[in-house]
């Protein structure tokens, strides 16, 4: 019975410490993520323009990571998506998400390259939370502007659903993401918070509060957009 007690013991702590190096990643993940909104809008000139950031509803980052993922047909990122509660309060937790396809394969290409999107409205948010989302075809994309201001954006990027951008090796740019496939990743939130949650109660619901592991994030969005989007019901 003792030693039956014993390896009882060793499983549970065995996938406790399993759960833990999970929740692990998705913590430094979200860090990851919140250096990188710090460290694109603290240089205005080249960084994401404030009047965009202040009309999106919600932003998704792409950290880069040292090991980029391969699979059938190209690579794949993994990130967090954050939305304003309601579409204009202040920002919410975290969902987690993958985007992946044959072209996000050359673009990472084995360099540190992360990965900004600004959902402007509403529609763009909810097609976000389909089972599959086909950047460029199910939602609207376009590379976004970059400055001070987006008083140059294009007819197409100012009418896009979401602005996509990239930064590799200190350069920030708008960059088409158009064919890549962008899921939630239901198995990373339940990593992250402990339990089966949908993608919408959590974005859009808000049935759980802003985790201890996003704080960093929330706050650099707090930061740069106390304020903004607009008011939408899911």
């Amino acid at each position: 019975m003792r030693y039956g007690l014993t390896i009882g013991l060793s499983l549970v702590l065995c996938g406790s410490a399993r759960v833990g190096m999970a929740a692990d990643k998705e913590a430094e993940r979200l860090e990851k993520s919140a250096e990188v909104i710090t460290d694109i809008m603290k240089t205005p000139e080249k960084g994401i323009p404030h009047d965009l950031l202040n009309k999106a509803v919600c932003v998704g980052v792409i950290p880069s990571e040292k090991k980029v993922a391969l699979g059938l047909g190209g690579s794949y990122g993994r990130g967090a998506l954050v939305c304003r509660t309601g579409g204009n309060g202040p920002w919410g937790a975290p969902s987690m998400f993958t985007v992946g396809g044959a072209n996000i394969g050359f673009q990472l290409g084995g360099q540190a390259t992360d990965f900004v999107l600004l959902v402007m409205n509403g529609r763009g948010a909810e097609k976000l939370l389909h089972d599959k989302t086909k950047i460029g075809a199910d939602a609207s994309a376009a590379g976004g502007p970059v400055g001070r201001s987006a008083e140059g954006a294009t007819d197409l990027q100012l009418h896009a659903e979401i602005l996509t951008y990239s930064r590799s090796r200190g350069a920030f740019a708008g960059v088409s993401l158009d064919g890549q496939i962008l899921k939630q990743d239901k198995e990373s939130n339940e990593k992250l918070y402990g339990r089966k949650l949908l993608p919408e109660d959590i974005l859009f619901k808000g049935v759980v509060p802003v985790p201890t592991a996003s704080r960093p994030l929330d706050s650099a969005l707090t930061q740069f957009s106390p304020h903004g989007g607009e008011a939408f019901k899911p």
